[in-house]
């Protein structure tokens, strides 16, 4: 039986200088409304004892941007404020439920604050995409088709990492059909010498992708302290390093991905080795090799991949 679900799709595209300054021009827009409506709502509550929801947070968005002080707020869409309002009304509801923590204002240096885009502010047409106040579709690479037939629901664009490299994640209905029932079953015990061991006695190799880079990397390391502070050639020396950690992290994600989706397709029910590996990493002489192993990463992809029965023993 086939299953229907909201599945998110990744790619990289190259804006334009023009699109790039809108882009961040949007992100600090939406978290200045993100921190005013944080403080609008905490004062309310904690002088009034009074609960601001959402419709009155849109309102006051409405009065910010037409006031002088804020009237640069009109300058971008307004949908991404609009919805990291409702993303703000979402994080009260699981404060007040108690199933998270009271919400924290937005860092400009480090929050990852995203501008996401319903269908009212862009434009989907033959593979184009155009977001709100641009002129011109951004510069997709295709690396997958989107399912037949659809278009996306929803478009999210996060802040540019310190790598350099632009995403955006287009939200579309897709239809998963399901595998053809097998009847093996595996465990796994995670490990450092074998990156896992299954009970069937195949060991998978580590590949250590971190080591394969480190003498790479330390020598990127060393240049930022080289350079002087402020300048453009300690901006490129950073950003060289920030470029080093991404290929091995991608590295990384890619083969945990092949991995699971084998064990995935080839088992029915799947074991895994519960660890906590916060606690762990807490071994100095050991830190660098688990977080290079990426068991939790390994773990994570479980849910995504997994079509059968998943459990984890201690």
């Amino acid at each position: 039986m086939t299953s229907s679900v909201k599945r998110a799709y990744k790619f990289r595209f190259y804006p334009t200088r023009e699109q790039a300054d809108l882009l961040n021009r949007t992100f600090g827009c939406v978290r200045k409304v993100y921190n005013l409506a944080l403080e609008a709502r905490t004062t309310a509550w904690y002088q009034r004892r009074e609960r601001v929801n959402y419709n009155a947070t849109s309102a006051m968005l409405t009065a910010w941007k037409k006031s002088e002080e804020l009237a640069f707020l009109n300058e971008v869409s307004s949908v991404p404020s609009q919805q990291c309002l409702r993303h703000l009304q979402g994080a009260f509801t699981a404060f007040w439920e108690k199933r998270a923590r009271y919400p924290r204002f937005k860092s400009k240096h480090k929050s990852r604050a995203s501008a996401e885009f319903t269908p009212s502010a862009f434009r989907w047409s033959d593979g184009e995409l155009t977001l709100a106040k641009m002129t011109s579709p951004l510069d997709f690479v295709w690396s997958r088709a989107l399912p037949e037939g659809q278009s996306p629901s929803t478009v999210t664009v996060p802040p540019r990492p310190a790598a350099g490299r632009w995403f955006v994640s287009l939200l579309c209905q897709d239809t998963i059909p399901p595998l053809p029932p097998v009847g093996a079953a595996v465990g796994s015990d995670a490990g450092l010498d074998h990156l896992i061991t299954l009970s069937t006695g195949e060991k998978v190799a580590n590949p250590r992708h971190e080591r394969a880079d480190r003498i790479r990397l330390a020598r990127a390391q060393r240049q930022p302290a080289r350079k002087d502070k402020g300048s453009a050639n300690r901006a490129k020396a950073r950003l060289n390093v920030a470029r080093i950690h991404a290929r091995i992290a991608d590295r990384r994600r890619d083969h945990l991905h092949q991995l699971t989706t084998r064990l995935v397709r080839e088992n029915q029910t799947l074991v895994i080795e519960d660890l906590i590996v916060r606690n762990m990493v807490k071994n100095h002489r050991l830190a660098r090799a688990i977080s290079d192993a990426a068991w939790t990463t390994f773990r994570d992809c479980w849910p995504t991949n997994a079509s059968g029965t998943a459990g984890t023993w201690s």
